[in-house]
This record gives structure tokens, C-alpha cells and sequence, in this order.
């Protein structure tokens, strides 16, 4: 298997590139011309946000390139003064960058300029850029407030000012979310673009879109309102009872409810995004044949640039009794690059179950299931939701439930829910009682269960004979006995020195006696912007998930991962933890730069090309996180009321298209409740849904630590693995350690033992098949097998690629506790020391370290502690005349592997010894 790093990085800069969302260009202000002189403003020029932040951002690189290096590379003449004033601003006032998990800066203090300064510049150059950067991420979410959702009062400064004395002005939106664009009214920048977080490469991809050599083509995948509060959403999102989120909203999300009841509240809709060219869209046939809806729609290129167009099909539904939303997506794709007067017809050919509707309550007297209501099925094409044109239609002369399925999933908790209202002739909010559960589908659970299988010792079969047609699964499984039974649904974690160092973690053949049975040890690693390896080593960092998902580009989005599943194997990791495809539900959700859009179907197909681009290269994703895992504050206690017909429609759509059309093997539940039930121990989402209902056939595990409880009783996060288990839920994510002596540390075993426990046998024989299932199909059995790819690299930019353990040493606490690190490396002369940490006994601990400084006392050198790539703690060291000094600080160790990495601002300091003593327990740390 070759990869080739140069094509690699070149695919995910035209990503990149396609992604970014022009929404204004008056005058022609871009491309910018090639004598062009520009006036780059922003302190962000520097610091470009390859990401955000938390688990799907840790990627750790040796450079991403910023906005004005692409410029630079890209030849265009950048006025020195004001690159020379950013310099001497930013060592004055270096990014602020936070300590501690969640707490990063969303943005940074804009610099301030003398007016006569920007007149000047006005002089001396044509065009000015102005960068507003943001981030934002897991486990706090973005807020309606100056320098987040608003600009802050420095960025509106510095927009007034180079607005007032430039006539061409460009504004580039490095975000991972939308942000509030009242702006562009009160300014008028000449244009605006969205360039999201593109990775290491966005730079680049930046600077070929505004320098013409790619013409924009990428659209909006959430809609932009006027205002936060004009979001059907607001209202419901984190506000009165903080561990309550009523979707009162139902199925009316996004562009749903913009276009049925407020498109006057519109700024800039969903699908909407220019290009430096025009196009026409010629509508086409609108067909259906065995239960296929197939729509064309010739585009021409009536411009005057080279240029590709995304083509969004849009429907409308009959009204009938379910009441339905006056747009829907029902597919999409992307012509090639058109030359001027070049046409291309495509085609999107879907299932009829794309436009039906799901009925909870049989108010259409079909019961429950997927409905196709009698009358006119319209259909529009175009980008934007508000300028799609009609292009056919299909008329049902009867209603019919073409998948009826038995109700799963409903609320318990009352609430009301969005229906439109007609009223003299205008379609206004009203609501109704949203129906609530009947019946437990959990009751039956026994009743679709395999039998239990006579458990008959070691046999001498190994996984490969299953793997290879010698032995039945059920043959291997009778060997496995009820110890290891319980150990197979454990994952252990993270920094596992079992698999690939610094990763998320290890699973399947886990413990030596699992191993002993030929299972292999299976390796994830979180993402999906990249792999996090915290070990130190390298990884390619690749365009975040709202940015891939706003190309609309399908086969370039696959082409991408095929590289990235390479680059997996090339790192003994069988799975990435991601992609991420929850829904755009609200502006201020911490991850949406993870996530993809407010549409499911988009969602769906997006994920589903991530998925065939992993799979062509023998790896997986994990898709995440199942599911409404649509608010950050409080996640882990959250609960999120839905009705069964938004659930359907809207939050587990995109799921099922990936289950369905992208094949996926893996999945993530949720940490938040949904309709009372964490999503960890949600029998009706885990089995009855996802398994039973949509046929799904792979592993499905927790997101790590999560609660795990029955309703009505406090969670337990890390003990009750039974209800766990019986829900389907594969595998908890993570314990410290998973062997024989840790058994008791879960209740599984406890409960298998019990007369009335909460678990069977034959429910953990299930579990183990699908695990082994899996474990049959990755790089680490075919390692296992002696059959393992090699990946040969091709101009790699990471000088450290082969490496496999990028920690300098690892070190057991209980044996070393202190550390010698002239032993194994000269800090004096080096910028990072990376080691690792086994702890067998969890809790709070205080580090010191001993070093010494040739500098003078005046000198300072901070250096910046990470753990597991979080930074926890920045110690300022001080020339110390070359005597050895002691610096203590205090960290906390909650799990047997932590991978650590010292980082320093500057040379000079020299680490001696590091020195670990216990000073705490945790506050109800289990191991």
C-alpha cells in the first residue's frame, strides 16, 4: 500500500478549497488581480484555527499553514508595514491559549490601529483582507456574547475602520460555526467568505480560492438568520431547566422552519454560496420507477471562468394530515469543472422513503411507519433552499405507510411540539401534545435473543479458523468462559501500551486470555479531524467536518479518506473516532465544527463517502454520537426530549443513511440521556432501532466514561456495565486496565452470577459475536495472521512516520519514582521531552522538577505540561546560574496509562530529575 503524501495533501487542500462559502462579492472584488497589492488585517493572520478544539482537534502537526503564508506562497504582494506592526503585536501579545480541558479562548484581542495608520495603508494598497477567527469545541459550548457568537468590540473597530478608508474589502471567516453576520449590513465589506478551519492546508486552500486558481463552489449547510433568537431552537437550547431540552421544535429544524414559517428572517439560506462564474440550471425528468425517485437537472456554465456547481434537490410533500415542511432535501451532487459554455446533466437518483414521513401517532390511519401522503410531490432544484426552481413532479393517488415499524423511542415526558397553522392564507407556529411512550420494547428483549451456547472450555480454536471457514463462530464461542465473557465488553484506555502509544484505546484482545485465543488486539484513535496520537508523533491534519460537508462533493470527500484510512494503517489504528454527524440543531453547540450541517440527508451522504473512503483502505470510522448529542453544557447529565417523528426524521437520519448506504461497522452512543435513558443503556436506540430495524451488523460502543444507569437511579459511570450489555452496547469505553484481577471492578460478572441478575449469558455470547465479527474484518487480524499491509510513504513531511512509540520512556511509578531525564534526553537543547506514566494506583499527584539554567535570573522560558495532549499546567523557568532548582505542581492521574510531554518556549532549561508522590485520592475514583 503506497501513500503518497504530496497527492494526500493535495486532495485535502482542494477539499478544503471547494468548502469555503462565498456569500458576497460585489464589484468583483476577487479574485484578487495579480498586481493586487493587499493590506492583510487580523492578529489571527498568525495563528490560523486548523480546527476546534477537544478530542476531534488534538492533532498534533509540525505546521498548519496560516492565512498569510498561503498568500505569501501564492505570490500575492502583502503590504510589509502591517505584516511588521502584526509581528511586533503578537510578541508583545502572544495567543492567549488556556489551561485546562474546555478552556480554550473562542477568540483572541483584536489589535488596535490608528485611523491615519488604515488611511495610509489605504493609500499604498487596492485591497484589504480582513480575518475574524474563531474556535470553539467539546464540552462547552459557544455563547451569545462578544468575541464568540458576536464580534468583539475590537474586530468591529478594525471592520469600521478599514471599510471607511479601503472601497475593497474582503472578510475571511476562519470558524468552525457560523457566527452572527448583522455585520455585513452594518459594514458592507465588498465580499465575505467563509473559509472555515481547513486543516493544515487551509491556508493554502484559502489563498488558491482568492487568487482564482479555485473558483468558490462550496454552500451553506446550516442557514443564517438575522438573529440567534430567530432559530426555532433558541428558546429550547440550554435555557430554563439546564439538565432539560424540550424539542419543541419537532422536525421544523433549520431551513425546515425558515422555509414554512419565517423565510422573511432569513440572512443567507441553506445551499446558498457564489462563484466567480454564473450558471444555469435547466430542469429536467422527474421519475419513479421500483420504488426509486430519480430527478435531472442539466447545469451550464453561462459565465466567464471555469467553474463546478453543486446541485441541491429539494421536494415538498403534500400537506396531508402528518403536516410537513415546505422544503426537504432529497439529494444532491456536484457537476466537474464546467469551462464557459460547458454543460453537465446529472442525476440523483434516490429511494421513495427519502420523501415520505414518519407518522408516531397513526393520525393517518396507516399506523406507525414511513407514510407517503395522497397528492402532489413537488420538486425543486437549484443551491439555496428560497431560489430552487421547480423541475417536475409526482402525483400519489392514494396514501400508503410503505415501512411500517413498530414504535420505538418516544418520550415519557409530556411537552408540545411545532404543527403549522393556516390562517388567512399564512402558515404560522402553532403546537400539540406530542404522544408519548405505551410500551417498554426492552420487556421483549429475551424474546429476539439466541440461545444461550453450552460453554465447553478451550477447544484449540482460534479466531483465524473462523476468519478462514475451519471453525463456526459458535464453536469459538462456546470456549469463552463467563470471566472473559465480562472482559471482552471492556476497552481499555486511554494511552494503551497494548496498541499504537498515545491513542485512544485498545479493545477486543484485551486481557492475555482473550489474547491467547487469537483475538486480536484492536486500536482507535480519536478524530475525525486527523489522528490524535498523544504520544508526540505526527499525524495530517484534515479539514474540519462543516468545511468537507460544504463542497457537497461526495467523491472528493471519499478520494480524501481513502488517504486518510491509509495513513491508519500506516499507524496500526483500525478505527478513527469519527465522523461526527450530529445535527446543527443550534449556532452555539461547542462541536458543531465536527458535525456537518442542520440537514440529515446531507449528514448522511457526507458521512456515508467518509465511511467508503475508510473502508477502500481497510479501516473504519466510528460514527458519533448516537445520538442528539446536540449541546455541550452538561452533556454528560443532559436529557434530550424528542418526539418519535423528529427522532426519525431528523436526529437519527443521518445515522441510518450511514448505517444503510455507508455500511458503517461502528458506532458511538451518546453521553446525554434521550427521552430519559442514557444513550449508553438505551435499549430501544441500541437493539430495537439500530439493529433490529435498520439491520445493523457491527460494534457499537460507549463514549468514554460515560454514565451508564437505570431510569430513576443515580449514574454510574464506571460499574454498571450489565445494563450496558443488555441494551447492546458493545464495549465501555475505557477502564484503566482490563485483566482477571480487574473483574470485579464492573458489576457484569456480579449480575451474570445472580439468579434474577440484570444480565444473561446468552446476552454477553451476543456481544462478544459482534465484537469478534468486527474483529475479523480489521488490519489487526490480518497483523495477527501474519498477512498485515506495509505502508510505504512517499514524500512524507513527518520526518518521524516509521516511528511506531514516540514517548522516550515509559515509566511505572510504582517502580520509578523519580524519573532521570539526562538518562534519556538534553532538554537544554530541546523544545519537548515526551514520556509516559503507568499508574496503578489512581489519584491525585504532586510532580517536581529539577533543573538548572545557565541563564541569568532575568531570563524566562516558559514550559507548558500536557497530558494526554491537554495542557494542565505552564511553569516559567528562570535562569538559575547553572544551579539546580525545584519547581512542585500538582496533577491529577485518573487513569494506568498517561502519555506527558513537556514543551518549551525556548532553549536553556535543563531537566534533571522528575519526581511523582501521591498527595490524594480522587473524589469517588474507582480504578
Amino acid at each position: 500500500m503506497i501513500l503518497d503524501w504530496k497527492r494526500y495533501e493535495e486532495t485535502a487542500t482542494l477539499a478544503a478549497a471547494e468548502g469555503i462559502v462565498m456569500l458576497s462579492n460585489e464589484g468583483g472584488v476577487l479574485p484578487l488581480k495579480k498586481d493586487s497589492k493587499v493590506a492583510l488585517f487580523g492578529r489571527m493572520q498568525n495563528n490560523y484555527y486548523k480546527s476546534g478544539t477537544g478530542s476531534g482537534g488534538m492533532v498534533n502537526v509540525d505546521r498548519a499553514v496560516n492565512i498569510r503564508e498561503g498568500l505569501e506562497e501564492a505570490g500575492v504582494e502583502l503590504d510589509k508595514e502591517l505584516l511588521a506592526f502584526y509581528e511586533r503585536f503578537e510578541e508583545e501579545n502572544p495567543p492567549l491559549a488556556g489551561i485546562g480541558w474546555g478552556q480554550e479562548h473562542w477568540s483572541q484581542p483584536e489589535a488596535e490601529l490608528e485611523d491615519c495608520f488604515v488611511e495610509k495603508l489605504s493609500g499604498n494598497n487596492d485591497t484589504a483582507v480582513i480575518i475574524i477567527a474563531r474556535t470553539a469545541g467539546e464540552d462547552r459550548d459557544n455563547s451569545a456574547s462578544k468575541g464568540a457568537y458576536y464580534l468583539s468590540d475590537g474586530e468591529e473597530k478594525l471592520l469600521s475602520q478599514v471599510t471607511k478608508y479601503f472601497t475593497r474589502t474582503v472578510v475571511l471567516l476562519n470558524v468552525g460555526n457560523i457566527i452572527d453576520m448583522s455585520f455585513a449590513g452594518r459594514y458592507k465589506p465588498s465580499s465575505i467568505l467563509y473559509v472555515w478551519q481547513g486543516g493544515m492546508v487551509g491556508g493554502t486552500a484559502c489563498a488558491r480560492v482568492l487568487t482564482g486558481e479555485v473558483n468558490p463552489s462550496g454552500a451553506l449547510t446550516d442557514t443564517i438568520a438575522e438573529n440567534i433568537e430567530d432559530y426555532p431552537s433558541d428558546p429550547y437550547f440550554g435555557k430554563g431547566d439546564i439538565l432539560t431540552d424540550f424539542y419543541s421544535e419537532d422536525i421544523y429544524v433549520g431551513y425546515r422552519y425558515f422555509s414554512t414559517f419565517a423565510p422573511d428572517k432569513v440572512l443567507y439560506p441553506f445551499g446558498y454560496g457564489l462563484s466567480y462564474t454564473e450558471f444555469e440550471i435547466i430542469p429536467g425528468r422527474v421519475s419513479l420507477e421500483d420504488g426509486r425517485i430519480s430527478v435531472s437537472v442539466t447545469v451550464k456554465n453561462t459565465g466567464s471562468l471555469p467553474g463546478k456547481k453543486n446541485v441541491i434537490i429539494y421536494f415538498k410533500a403534500p400537506e396531508g394530515k402528518l403536516g410537513k415542511a415546505s422544503r426537504n432535501v432529497f439529494g444532491f451532487s456536484k457537476t466537474g469543472l464546467l469551462a464557459p459554455g460547458g454543460e453537465e446533466t446529472l442525476e440523483i437518483c434516490e429511494s421513495l422513503r427519502r420523501i415520505a414521513s414518519f407518522d408516531d401517532d397513526n393520525r393517518a390511519g396507516l399506523k406507525n411507519g414511513w407514510i407517503i401522503e395522497a397528492g402532489c410531490c413537488e420538486f425543486f432544484a437549484g443551491g439555496d433552499f428560497m431560489s430552487a426552481v421547480k423541475t417536475g413532479e409526482i402525483v400519489f393517488d392514494k396514501s400508503e405507510n410503505i415501512e411500517e415499524l413498530s414504535s420505538a423511542f418516544k418520550p415519557v415526558r409530556a411537552f408540545e411540539r411545532f404543527v403549522p397553522v393556516l390562517k388567512d392564507g399564512k402558515v404560522s407556529v402553532g403546537f400539540e401534545k406530542v404522544p408519548l411512550r405505551e410500551k417498554e420494547n426492552i420487556d421483549d428483549r429475551l424474546k429476539y435473543l439466541a440461545p444461550e451456547i453450552p460453554q465447553t472450555g478451550d477447544k484449540g480454536i482460534k479466531l483465524i479458523d473462523v476468519k478462514e471457514g475451519r471453525a463456526s463462530m459458535d464453536d469459538f464461542l462456546a470456549q469463552i468462559g463467563d470471566e472473559d465473557l465480562c472482559l471482552i465488553v471492556r476497552g481499555e484506555g486511554m494511552s494503551s501500551p497494548k496498541v499504537t502509544l498515545g491513542t485512544a484505546a485498545a479493545f477486543g484482545g484485551v486481557s492475555k486470555e482473550l489474547q491467547a485465543l487469537g483475538i486480536p488486539t484492536l486500536c482507535c484513535s480519536d478524530g475525525p479531524s486527523g489522528m490524535r496520537i498523544d504520544s508526540g508523533k505526527k499525524a495530517f491534519s484534515i479539514p474540519n467536518g462543516t468545511c468537507i460537508a460544504s463542497s457537497f462533493n461526495k467523491e472528493l470527500t471519499r478520494e480524501l479518506f481513502v488517504y486518510f484510512g491509509t495513513e491508519m494503517v500506516g499507524n496500526n489504528i483500525d478505527n478513527i473516532l469519527g465522523p461526527g454527524i450530529n445535527i446543527h440543531r443550534h449556532p452555539l453547540n461547542g462541536r458543531n465544527f465536527e458535525y456537518f450541517s442542520e440537514d440529515p440527508v446531507v449528514t448522511g451522504d457526507i458521512a456515508s463517502a467518509m465511511l467508503d473512503g475508510l473502508h477502500e483502505a481497510g479501516v473504519t470510522g466510528t460514527v458519533k454520537h448516537f445520538c442528539a448529542n446536540n449541546r455541550e453544557t452538561k452533556r454528560r447529565f443532559m436529557d434530550s426530549v424528542i418526539s418519535e417523528r423528529a427522532l426519525r426524521e431528523i436526529y437519527l437520519r443521518g445515522f441510518e443513511i450511514a448505517v444503510k448506504k455507508g455500511r458503517a461497522k461502528s458506532i458511538m452512543t451518546s453521553y446525554n440521556k434521550i427521552n430519559g435513558v442514557y444513550g449508553s443503556s438505551n435499549y430501544e436506540l441500541n437493539t430495537e432501532i439500530l439493529r433490529r430495524q435498520w439491520g445493523f451488523g457491527g460494534i457499537e460502543m460507549t463514549d468514554w466514561w460515560a454514565n451508564l444507569d437505570l431510569p430513576g437511579n443515580e449514574p454510574d459511570k464506571l460499574r454498571n456495565h450489565a445494563i450496558m450489555v443488555r441494551s447492546q452496547n458493545d464495549i465501555y469505553m475505557v477502564c484503566s486496565s482490563v485483566e482477571r484481577n480487574m473483574l470485579d471492578n464492573a458489576n457484569t460478572y456480579e449480575e451474570l452470577k445472580k439468579e434474577d441478575g440484570l444480565i444473561t449469558r446468552a446476552e454477553l455470547q451476543r456481544n462478544a459475536r459482534n465484537i469478534l465479527n468486527y474483529a475479523m474484518t480489521t488490519p489487526a487480524m490480518d497483523r495477527l495472521a501474519g498477512k498485515g499491509i506495509e505502508v510505504e510513504h512517499i514524500d512524507c513531511p513527518f520526518n518521524d512516520h516509521g516511528r511506531k512509540d514516540e514517548a522516550g520512556v515509559f515509566f511505572d511509578i510504582g517502580e520509578d519514582p523519580v524519573i532521570d531525564v539526562r538518562k534519556v534526553t538534553d532538554t537544554s537543547v530541546s523544545k519537548e521531552f515526551t514520556f509516559g506514566i503507568t499508574c496503578d494506583d489512581p489519584g491525585i499527584y504532586t510532580l517536581d522538577f529539577e533543573a538548572s539554567s545557565e541563564l541569568d535570573p532575568l531570563a524566562q522560558i516558559p514550559m507548558t505540561l500536557y497530558l494526554t495532549s491537554i495542557p494542565v499546567k505552564v511553569v516559567t523557568w528562570n535562569g538559575t546560574n547553572g544551579e539546580d532548582v525545584v519547581r512542585s505542581e500538582e496533577i491529577i492521574l485518573m487513569t494506568k496509562h498517561v502519555v506527558c510531554r513537556l514543551e518549551f518556549k525556548g532553549e536553556g532549561v535543563t531537566l534533571k530529575k522528575l519526581r511523582l508522590r501521591k498527595t490524594g485520592e480522587i473524589p469517588n475514583a474507582r480504578a
